[in-house]
């Protein structure tokens, strides 16, 4: 899983944009041109990532996030303007910027690119501060592009996803909006209950009730208070009842509303079967598997929303496995990450510490109510460890022995926070360990630009 990169001054010092360690994908199939805006960029404070390809390329950006791609369109095999097409086809890379880097400069070139979606055109041959200063403009305007739809988009994302079930109710008992979860838990499809009242849904009484709170907070907003979370019994679309925990929250925008979360308390989980339990295992390494990862994430992360406690999140890969593989065959391999696995899964000793296995020599541990400092000497744990193993690797231009590369990252989540951007910072926190090395263990802190300088744990 080697991946060309480099962090740059990026540990030291700010980025022209005030960012620290912004990534810059730069795709061209010349070595010279690729070697000259990498040193370039390197000197700026970018961490930089390289593809010969269109098909590397495309890889690299859905995998890393880049906040920019440097595309050239005269490649062998995928060109540019192919590259670029896929890249907005693709949800995951359709709002990176791309810049193309090219020596076609007639007008018809230019437009072309511009049509596929990017935000600039620079011709070769270049000049290397023009480069800089349109990379700083584009890097600004990203930065700054945060805008109210955006955030109104990943809120709504959230919302649709969230496992409680959510409405928003008029001071008049009229439903203004549920969330999925809410109408998979009542047996209504998508707004069939916007327009419908409290009373539709609970018993009369119990209805009342907190009609006369909707109505003492709107004639007095400023001394209400949460109605607080209590249990009710709501008549499901198809006449049964079901039992939920009701949490109701007011809020005043142009009018009095109150927000309302479901939660179902009617199912409780009994314990996995066998069955259950071996699909959430990994069968080589027999810790759990990447499924069971995922799932055990969501809840945590969860957790932590409500909590406000940090998320801890570690990612590793095994140095230069294909080459062990290469040299040692593939059962020896599967040997190596079977005792490798069992080392990691030592360290995860809490029933909210989780390892596994979340692909080929990949692998991730989450530490819940671990901040950044404690995860950091728990990666350098599990570092040590594994090289302690004394596990040969007679190929490795690093060590004698089996080692691990592993990134580190910490945030304490928000509503307007989403996964993806831990394992986006824990991904490139490892990919720099291996710039720097490998055999080491680098930390961040997602999204505080005054610490997201990556910490280095270096024992080479």
């Amino acid at each position: 899983m080697d991946l060309p990169g480099s962090v740059g001054n990026a540990a030291r010092d700010s980025g022209p944009t005030g960012r620290r360690d912004a990534a810059i994908l730069i795709v061209d199939d010349a070595p010279d041109s690729l070697a000259t805006l990498r040193a370039q960029l390197a000197a700026h404070g970018y961490q930089t990532f390289v593809a010969q390809s269109g098909e590397r390329a495309l890889e690299l950006a859905r995998r890393v996030h880049p906040d920019l791609i440097l595309l050239d369109i005269m490649m062998p095999g995928m060109d540019g303007y192919e590259t670029c097409r896929q890249l907005k086809a693709h949800p995951v890379t359709q709002r990176i910027p791309v810049i193309f880097v090219s020596a076609r400069t007639e007008t018809h070139d230019v437009v072309a690119g511009f049509d596929l979606g990017a935000v600039d055109y620079i011709r070769k041959p270049l000049s290397l501060d023009e480069v800089c200063a349109r990379v700083r403009t584009q890097l600004q305007i990203r930065a700054s592009s945060e805008t109210q739809q955006e955030q109104a988009e990943r809120l709504r994302t959230i919302v649709d996803n969230m496992a409680e079930g959510l409405l928003i109710i008029e001071a008049n008992g009229r439903i203004q909006f549920t969330n999925p979860a809410c109408d998979q838990y009542l047996g209504y499809g998508a707004n069939e209950l916007a327009g419908r009242y409290i009373g539709d849904l609970l018993n009369p009484l119990v209805a009342q009730e907190y009609l006369d709170y909707f109505a003492r907070y709107a004639a007095n907003p400023t001394e209400a208070h949460s109605h607080g979370t209590r249990e009710v019994i709501i008549r499901h679309k198809h006449g049964q009842s079901v039992c939920m925990d009701l949490t109701l929250t007011p809020m005043f925008l142009r009018q009095p509303l109150f927000i309302g979360l479901l939660h179902d308390i009617t199912h409780h989980k009994l314990s996995e079967d066998a069955l259950q339990r071996a699909a959430m295992v990994d069968p080589l390494t027999k810790i759990a598997n990447r499924r069971h990862f995922d799932s055990f994430l969501e809840k945590e992360w969860q957790r932590a929303l409500r909590t406000g406690a940090p998320l801890s999140l570690v990612v590793l890969d095994v140095d230069h496995f294909k080459l062990y593989n290469d040299t040692l065959g593939h059962a020896g391999g599967d040997v190596c990450l079977r005792q490798v696995a069992q080392a990691i899964g030592t360290h995860a000793l809490r029933v909210t510490d989780l390892a596994a296995r979340y692909g080929g020599e990949e692998f991730v541990l989450l530490f819940a109510e671990t901040d950044l400092d404690a995860a950091a000497n728990l990666a350098e744990s599990i570092r040590a460890h594994i090289e302690e193993l004394r596990l040969p690797h007679p190929k490795s231009p690093t060590s004698a022995w089996i080692t691990v590369s592993i990134g580190v990252a910490t945030m304490h989540p928000t509503q307007l926070d989403n996964i993806e951007t831990l394992f986006v910072a824990a991904d490139r926190a490892m990919y720099a360990a291996k710039e720097g090395g490998r055999n080491q263990v680098r930390a961040t802190r997602p999204g505080d630009d005054g610490i997201e300088a990556l910490r280095t744990l270096a024992h080479r």
